[in-house]
C-alpha cells in the first residue's frame, strides 16, 4: 500500500512543500528513508517506530520505504517524524482518512508524545500561501502556529490521541488564541523622594508639579 503525507522543509528564508510517500511492500522487514535526508531524518526510523508501537498501534514487519520528495531538497531536523508516521498509519490501513489538504509537522518522543518543531511559524505560512486548509502541529507549537490567520491549527498532544482523532473517535479541537494581554509595567523612580527632605511642606511640592 502507498500513503501520501505532507509536511515542509525550510531552505534559507523560503520553505518548500514536501510530499512523504510511504509504501509498504512484501519481503524481509527493512525500514528505508530516502529523498536527502540528513541524520536527524534518517534517525526518525527509531523514534517512529517506538513511537508508534507505544501509541498501541501496530508497526509493519514488512519492507518500508520512506521517499521525501522533492528529493532534490535537502530535508534537516527531526520534524517529520509525525508525517512519516502517519504515513505508516495509513499505508497500513490502521486509520482512512483524507489528508490531501492538511500539513504535519512535530518530532516524536519513544512513547509517541509530540515535541516542539522549530520554524513553525514559516512553515504554516507556506502552507496558507499553498492553499492548505489544516495543519498539525505538536501542541507547545499551536499558539505561534495560530499566529497565521486563515488556517486551522490542531494541537497534537501524541501520536496515540492524533490516531484517534483520524479514527474520528476523538476529535482534536481547533486551537483558538486568546486575546493578546500586554503587560503594562509601574514606571521605577531610583532616585531621591522630594518628600523625605527635612523642611519641604506638602505646598511646596506643588510649585514643582
Amino acid at each position: 500500500m502507498l500513503a501520501k503525507v505532507l509536511s515542509c522543509a525550510v531552505v534559507g528564508l523560503e520553505g518548500a512543500v514536501v510530499e512523504v510517500e510511504v509504501d509498504i511492500a512484501s519481503g524481509l522487514s527493512a525500514f528505508y528513508i530516502v529523498g536527502l535526508p540528513d541524520t536527524a531524518v534518517q534517525e526518525a526510523k527509531e523514534r517512529v517506530r517506538s513511537a508508534v508501537r507505544n501509541s498501541g498501534l501496530q508497526f509493519p514487519s514488512r519492507r518500508i520505504t520512506v521517499n521525501l520528495a522533492p528529493a532534490d531538497v535537502r530535508k534537516e531536523g527531526p520534524a517529520y517524524d509525525l508525517p512519516i508516521a502517519v504515513g505508516i498509519m495509513l499505508a497500513s490501513q490502521q486509520v482512512v482518512a483524507d489528508l490531501s489538504n492538511a500539513l504535519f509537522l512535530g518530532e516524536l518522543a519513544l512513547d509517541g508524545q509530540v515535541r516542539h518543531a522549530h520554524g513553525i511559524l514559516s512553515m504554516v505560512a507556506l502552507a496558507k500561501e499553498r492553499g492548505l486548509e489544516m495543519v498539525y502541529v505538536p501542541e507547545a507549537d499551536a499558539a505561534e502556529a495560530a499566529l497565521i490567520e486563515g488556517v486551522t491549527v490542531l494541537p497534537v498532544k501524541s501520536l496515540a490521541q492524533l490516531a484517534a482523532h483520524l479514527a474520528g473517535v476523538e476529535p482534536i479541537a481547533p486551537f483558538v488564541a486568546g486575546p493578546l494581554e500586554v503587560a503594562v509595567e509601574e514606571p521605577v523612580w531610583d532616585g531621591a523622594d522630594f518628600a523625605d527632605i527635612k523642611g519641604v511642606s506638602v505646598s511646596t511640592l506643588a510649585t514643582f508639579r
